[in-house]
């Protein structure tokens, strides 16, 4: 049963009828708010979903906990199931029994509340043995959350059917809800608390009851971070745990620890003794499979570049993995690396990167809050409502056992009376039709002192009884002075609270598992030998890369009815632009491209062309190389090829073309070509389609590091458009059609050029070339 906020819904036509959408409405609210309160988030109080607390609170009446340092005898765990569904929780066995099991995995839960005996899991996903099978038991440390239930602590309410009462909160000593973290799934909620360690967690609030408003700085001091049951290392650095903690969501990477073995004979092995949380041996095995013997992906015949380069760099440093956890070992892994001489940390590095024995893990607090709402909570707001709940729960507890002592010290008193006039009261009860009157009548007793002294037996009016009651009373009197100092002095109230906490802690607290250094992120860094290679690119986007330089054009082949857009020379560290028509602008390493072998590969399997878009220019050099890029409509700027690579297959949006525009050829402007540096363009060369040319001096241009329009280059006559711009130092090549669509081309040295020098954005003079250009390009 959980409380439901009152919900305004539409009102029906009548009171017979109900409409489809307000119907709707309400089952799926109901059935939300079922979802959140009631199976998926943990309580702020106790750290417990409702299935959990049922399981622990049905355990603790079957006896099943510790007394003293004794525990009980642990029953089978179908009996449990059975005691939980039959009373408390009318759901699934299954899903009482998983949860159950869970409470009982050290490497699931920081503190396991559950002491299970037979085969309940393992990390590597291996599934518990059935309930009829499996033997549990509370744990120790469930004490914390199940002492103090029959002391007036919390609210009990009635079960699904009425016939018992179940507690709506366990009386929580410490924590739980961070001790062990939660996750889980609800309606348009979820939740991933991480688990923290407990004695910084015990620290934290009492800090926080000393000092209510104590600096997050210090508070995160106290708890730098989680606390996972594996082990591990968080190597997220401490502003990011501290905003993650603020704001109640966020995210840690998190790596495995390893230690170096010395073999004999020089040899070494690398050893990974604690993983990520979340993270299985079987995982990181089946990762190392899949890179070490990669299948073809759907859809494709043969193993990418990618996958073949990833296989080949893993295979250079690692030779065999084996799993050697055992009972001894929880894990295991051993990496045997390729010869001695492979550097350790290269392996180290490359395991890290490409497996998950490095990964992130989520961060979400969110749970039900003191108010009753699912909300997300910072750390600080988790642990002042906690102390709030631990204030309450405090006070309840003394003022029952300070309503216990009163009621003790009132029979008590009525007892002495008693001793003090023995005769008279047994002459009373012998002679009196109604001694319990009578008594009341002559003592001034009270109903309840008059009914136990009718009740006591003649051994307890001995004189020896009368000295045990004075020292009881002395006794209760003081507990009383000191209950009610708590109950209205809020300082001897926090004295208590730090006293207990402090005292849980000593009796429970461990130490912390989990490293928290900061480290950057692991990242394999491809090398590439840096060797000369000409790029070939044919007019129908197949690209491939021959060694060397000084290649001749006619010694490349191509398919039929395919030929030559151009060649590159270049290095294998460099990069290959290709330009769509859409302005859209992808980038892939020269040492990507396949081999001189064949007809090469078509560009389009190396990047994630958008819809409708083509592939209209290419340009292959280094980072720093500098290029022209025009449109059509005759606007232009400068940008490096640093400028427009991306790592994303998809590429980058980086020259604005409106519609009906589009690229012209990219202009190679500085840099290196080949081997040697190219001289850098001191003038820019505008031919149009209408035949005018203009040239200007290339610094009326701009650098544009993240692309756009340009400014204007020329300026075009109506329906005329943009052949293309070139940066020259000495001359340039106009290629175009003249009559019967015959190709024509005609290189114009300076002399030539300065015929049509102007400023920049001016109309230009009409050229006498006798065909209409498509293109002009430099000529080195």
């Amino acid at each position: 049963m959980i409380d439901q906020p009152t919900l305004d819904f539409p009102q029906a036509e009548s009171d017979d009828s109900l409409n489809l959408a307000t119907y709707a409405q309400r089952a799926y609210l109901e059935y939300a708010l079922s979802v959140v309160k009631g199976r998926a988030l943990p309580d702020v109080c106790d750290g417990q979903k409702p299935v959990q607390r049922r399981i622990l609170y049905s355990m603790s009446r079957m006896g099943l906990g510790f007394s003293g340092n004794s525990g009980a005898k642990p029953v089978k765990s179908a009996r449990v199931v059975g005691d939980v569904l039959g009373r408390f929780h009318p759901h699934g066995d299954q899903a009482a029994y998983d949860a159950l099991v869970r409470m009982a995995q050290d490497f699931s839960q920081r503190y396991p509340l559950i002491d299970g005996q037979g085969n309940f899991g393992s990390r590597d996903g291996d599934g518990a043995a059935a309930m009829r099978y499996t033997e549990a038991r509370l744990a120790k440390i469930t004490s914390l959350l199940l002492d103090e239930i029959d002391e007036g602590t919390v609210e009990f309410i009635p079960n699904y059917d009425g016939s018992t009462s179940e507690p709506t909160q366990l009386p929580a000593r410490l924590p739980f809800t961070l001790l062990n973290g939660a996750s889980g799934i609800a309606v348009g909620l979820a939740t991933e608390i991480p688990s923290h360690n407990l004695r910084e967690i015990a620290d934290a609030c009492v800090a926080l009851i000393k000092t209510p408003k104590l600096a997050d700085d210090e508070l995160f001091a106290l708890i730098p971070g989680p606390d996972y049951p594996g082990g591990g290392q968080i190597i997220s650095a401490a502003s990011d745990i501290a905003d993650a903690y603020r704001s109640g969501r966020g995210s840690l990477k998190v790596r495995a620890r390893w230690k170096i073995e010395e073999l004999a004979r020089g040899q070494w092995q690398l050893v990974v003794t604690e993983l990520p949380i979340g993270v299985s041996t079987q995982k990181v095995l089946e990762e190392i499979e899949e890179l070490t013997n990669p299948k073809v992906k759907t859809g494709k015949k043969a193993l990418s570049l990618e996958q073949t380069q990833l296989k080949a760099s893993v295979l250079s440093v690692l030779d065999v993995v084996r799993d050697e956890s055992s009972k001894d070992a929880a894990v295991r892994l051993v990496f045997e690396p390729k010869t001695s001489r492979t550097p350790q940390q290269e392996l180290i590095t490359t395991l890290l990167a490409h497996t998950s024995l490095e990964t992130s893990s989520s961060i979400n607090l969110t749970m039900v809050g003191l108010d009753g709402r699912p909300t997300q909570k910072s750390l600080r707001q988790m642990l002042l409502e906690w102390i709030e709940f631990r204030q309450s729960t405090v006070q309840r507890r003394s003022q029952h056992r300070l309503d216990k002592v009163l009621d003790r010290i009132h029979i008590l008193e009525g007892r002495q009376t008693v001793l003090l006039n023995i005769d008279e009261v047994i002459a009373i009860i012998r002679r009196s039709d109604e001694p319990k009157a009578a008594l009341i009548e002559r003592f001034k007793l009270s109903d309840r002192q008059a009914e136990d002294i009718l009740e006591i037996r003649l051994r307890q009016l001995a004189r020896l009884e009368a000295i045990k009651i004075e020292q009881e009373l002395k006794e209760l009197r003081e507990e009383q002075g000191k209950l009610e100092e708590i109950l209205g002095s809020p300082a001897a109230l926090r004295r208590l609270m730090v006293k207990e906490i402090e005292l849980d802690a000593k009796t429970f607290a461990d130490p912390r598992r989990t490293l928290i250094q900061a480290e950057k992120k692991a990242v394999v860094e491809v090398r590439v030998v840096d060797e000369p290679v000409t790029v070939v690119i044919s007019q129908k986007g197949w690209v491939r890369a021959r060694s060397g330089h000084g290649h001749e054009a006619a010694s490349f082949a191509f398919k039929a009815g395919d030929g030559l857009y151009g060649t590159f020379e270049c290095r294998t560290v460099d990069t290959l632009l290709a330009f769509g028509s859409n302005g859209r602008v992808y980038s892939v390493p020269v040492s990507l491209l396949p081999g001189a072998r064949g007809d090469g590969q078509p560009v389009t399997t190396l990047i994630e062309l958008e819809s409708g878009t083509q592939v209209t220019h290419y340009f292959a050099g280094p980072m720093e190389a500098t290029l022209l890029l025009s449109s059509t409509a005759g606007y232009g700027f400068l940008a490096t090829v640093e400028h427009m690579s991306s790592r994303l297959r998809a590429g980058k949006t980086f020259v604005t073309c409106n519609a009906g525009e589009s690229l012209c050829r990219p202009s190679h402007v500085s840099g290196t070509s080949g081997a040697a540096p190219l001289a850098a363009a001191t003038h820019v060369a505008c031919a149009s389609m209408g035949g005018r040319i203009l040239t200007f001096e290339i610094s009326e241009l701009k650098t544009m590091s993240h692309g756009g329009r340009g400014l204007m280059l020329i300026d075009l006559e109506a329906k005329d458009t943009l052949a293309g711009a070139a940066a020259y130092a000495r001359s340039v090549r106009i290629e175009g059609l003249g009559r019967g669509g015959k190709e024509r081309a005609e290189t114009l040295e300076i002399r030539s050029l300065n015929n049509a020098r102007g400023a920049r954005g001016r109309k230009g003079k009409a050229a006498d070339l006798g065909f209409k250009p498509t293109s002009i390009q430099r000529v080195e």
